[in-house]
C-alpha cells in the first residue's frame, strides 16, 4: 500500500527518510554528501513522484521504494 508523503507528520517523515538513508547507504557519486543533504535529496524524490512510501501489512514495515524498482 503506497502511503502519501503529506500524510506523515514532518519529524516522522524526517525520521523515516533518516532510516533509509542509513539502511541503504546510497552511493551519492564523488562527493561525500552530509546527512542533511541525502536526506533533503530523498525528500526531492518523494515530492517529485519518482520515490514513494511503501507499508506492507505482510510484514507490517514502511519503506521507501524509487517508482522504477517496484514492480
Amino acid at each position: 500500500m503506497i502511503i502519501p508523503w503529506r500524510d506523515i507528520a514532518p519529524e516522522t517523515l524526517t525520521n523515516l527518510i533518516e532510516h533509509y538513508v542509513l539502511r541503504e547507504g546510497t552511493d551519492y557519486g564523488e562527493q561525500e554528501l552530509s546527512m542533511e543533504q541525502k536526506v533533503q535529496r530523498v525528500r526531492q524524490l518523494l515530492e517529485s513522484g519518482e520515490a514513494v512510501i511503501v507499508f506492507s501489512e505482510l510484514h507490517e514495515s514502511i519503506d521507501i521504494k524509487l517508482k522504477n524498482q517496484m514492480r
